[in-house]
């Protein structure tokens, strides 16, 4: 990933975060020289500097079958910004571009086919996101019609050895290009342009 220093970022509760607020992850693997992609909803799980994620594909998928090498993406809000809202857009001649946070963590992957560890996969995903909708569906390991679902998926572990965030949010800009940015977003209709506005806020408060 291209990296200016200026929007490095290196706190990992900055991830945590990211993890927390879309836990959608894409996985990458490469096997012949050929790239499998798979988009999954994961676990996360950082203790210090380890970071443990833990997912599971459908059987027939073929990254199933890639133990090893991985890098893991999530993706945050972005943003459009405009020239228009930069205090100095005519002597400096600004030009449109788009603010964004993501993560990229790099590691390895491990494969488990094992009832235990495919039930706590399943169970753990749905207590996660079926209070967010109001719901209360439950993986029953006592049902039989449950746990014959399971033949169906390879669950996966990965622990990250490496990881590369960056939080694009005008830090290249002056102060009062930042504020003015900052602001404009606030005032979007799109959600994640206002995470965005509040990610830029944030930084700006930090710095006072």
């Amino acid at each position: 990933m291209y990296l200016p220093r200026a929007f490095a970022e290196a706190d990992l509760a900055s991830l945590d975060a990211l993890v927390a607020r879309d836990n959608f992850a894409t996985v990458i693997t490469v096997r012949d020289e050929v790239p499998t992609i798979s988009h999954l909803p994961v676990l996360y799980r950082r203790d210090g500097d380890r970071i443990e994620i833990r997912g599971h594909w459908a059987r027939p998928n073929p990254q199933a079958k890639h133990p090893g090498p991985a890098t893991l993406i999530f993706h945050g809000p972005h943003a459009y910004v405009s020239p228009s809202w930069y205090t100095d857009k005519e002597e400096q001649a600004r030009v449109p571009t788009w603010n964004y946070a993501v993560a990229h963590l790099r590691g390895q992957l491990q494969t488990f086919e094992d009832t235990e560890f495919l039930a706590a996969v399943v169970s753990d995903l749905s207590v996660k996101h079926e209070a967010s909708v109001g719901r209360d569906w439950r993986f029953e390991p006592e049902r039989a019609d449950h746990l014959s679902q399971l033949r169906g998926i390879v669950g996966f572990r990965f622990i990250a050895d490496g990881t590369v965030m960056k939080w694009k949010l005008s830090q290249n800009h002056p102060e009062a290009n930042r504020v003015a940015v900052a602001a404009e977003l606030a005032a979007q209709p799109r959600q994640a342009s206002r995470e965005i506005a509040a990610l830029m806020q944030a930084r700006e408060t930090a710095r006072d």
